[in-house]
């Protein structure tokens, strides 16, 4: 029995002795080359992911930014046409005196209108600086200088004068734009018309439209469907001011 577990022992030591001289040999080429084979196809399916990922995020940041270009466009114009005013203040006696006109005036361009008038809606932001609430503003559509796309502009002029239409400063309200279109109401024959012109005799002479629909369509990210904003702004000061006119 002692021979035998000798014999026993001597086996086991032999054994492990071999195992001991196999770990230090280390891995083969073939293990090494399966380990990396793993670990790059780990490595491509983690920054997939994460490509992926950041692809979305900037997509919907992309869109995001879309929207709030164009729904901060549409709520400044509403602010603006809700304060349109005309004025009946002007030298009658002596026509040639006369420095300033008011105009409310609307031009019909298909999917690219404009829109030129006179409102209290200035905000003075520059410290000492000689204006009041009063402005001429326009609203159009313009080529862009740098690329093949259009955009949608804002005229501002502090002082009011004998050109609604020129002068000021221009600043680009929204990028890319499909359309712009802009209908107003005409309370006195409850109809919806495509211009209108407080300046000729044979147009709305010296009246404002009730309420005025505002229309931009924006370019999508992606070449996906185009992003549309309407509202419709009713105007406070219907009636022309006349305070300070004999009657």
């Amino acid at each position: 029995m002692k021979r035998a577990f000798q014999s026993m022992n001597a086996a086991d030591f032999a054994r492990s002795l071999r195992a001991g001289r196999r770990a230090r040999r280390g891995l083969t080429l073939l293990e090494i080359l399966v380990a990396v084979g793993v670990l790059a196809m780990i490595s491509t399916l983690v920054y997939g992911a994460f490509d992926q990922m950041s692809r979305i995020r900037k997509g919907v940041e992309r869109t995001s930014d879309r929207f709030h270009q164009g729904s901060t466009a549409l709520a400044r114009m509403s602010r603006e046409v809700q304060s349109a005013f005309l004025s009946l203040h002007r030298p009658l006696a002596n026509p040639g005196l006369q420095v300033s006109k008011t105009a409310f005036v609307g031009t019909d361009g298909g999917t690219r209108d404009r829109l030129d008038f006179t409102s209290f809606s200035h905000r003075r932001l520059g410290i000492g600086e000689h204006a009041s609430d009063q402005n001429e503003l326009s609203y159009f559509v313009s080529q862009d200088p740098d690329s093949p796309a259009v955009d949608l502009a804002r005229r501002e002029a502090t002082v009011i004068d004998l050109e609604p239409r020129k002068g000021g400063v221009v600043q680009v309200l929204a990028e890319d734009v499909v359309s712009f279109d802009v209908s107003y109401f005409d309370p006195l024959t409850g109809d919806w018309t495509d211009s209108w012109d407080s300046t000729q005799p044979t147009g709305q002479f010296e009246r404002l439209p009730q309420q005025v629909r505002l229309e931009l369509v924006l370019t999508s990210e992606g070449g996906g469907a185009p992003y549309r904003f309407v509202t419709k702004v009713p105007i406070a000061m219907q009636a022309p001011l006349t305070f300070g006119i004999p009657r």
